[in-house]
């Protein structure tokens, strides 16, 4: 559809037709949703977590999942209201996360002031759950959980692009989402 603005006529594809093109193989047109719609997605994912950089970090699992995910969208023109489902999903599951490995923490600072050095059984769940994952990716975990690195700061350290320490640390955290529930059944 076009519209007139001044002396130019701009060209603004729906939402339906980008789908339909990115689903077609043009990738660039992903590009143009995501510029559509990044800010909900990091306004959602912010609102459900309270912090910016994990909001970040969400949104932009969140594109990566609806990119995977887009040829089983059955409503193009749903697309908006499908993203940021996703988006507030996956910022429930990583908050979620982020308390269990809160917790974690106190109790590794706990444990360290106990004579006895013991983790609580949940916390032993965790920590087990963490050393199941594929070597790359409980590297990065240990990182940033352990040892309080930035993404930046161990993408240095591991000599990977930052994307990739966020995609891991993505993957990581839905493996110990599905590693966790199994335990829990």
């Amino acid at each position: 559809m076009g519209a007139v603005v001044g002396d130019f006529e701009v060209h603004v594809q729906a939402d339906a037709e980008l789908v339909k093109a990115v689903v077609g193989g043009e990738r660039r047109a992903f590009a143009e949703l995501v510029r559509r719609y990044e800010r909900a997605v990091r306004g959602v994912a912010l609102s459900v977590l309270g912090d910016s950089h994990a909001a970040e970090d969400v949104a932009q699992d969140c594109f990566v999942i609806a990119y995977e995910k887009l040829a089983e969208l059955r409503k193009p023109e749903a697309f908006g209201y499908w993203v940021l489902k996703i988006a507030r999903r996956e910022a429930i599951s990583r908050g979620r996360l982020r308390v269990k490995m809160a917790s974690l923490e106190e109790s590794k600072i706990a444990a360290a002031q106990d004579c006895d050095g013991q983790l609580d059984e949940g916390l032993q769940e965790v920590l087990t759950a963490v050393m199941k994952l594929p070597r790359h990716e409980r590297q990065v975990v240990m990182l940033k959980y352990f040892n309080e690195q930035s993404i930046r700061g161990i993408s240095k350290m591991t000599g990977r692009a930052m994307g990739t320490v966020s995609k891991q640390l993505s993957r990581a955290h839905k493996r110990l989402r599905g590693i966790l529930k199994r335990t829990e059944l």
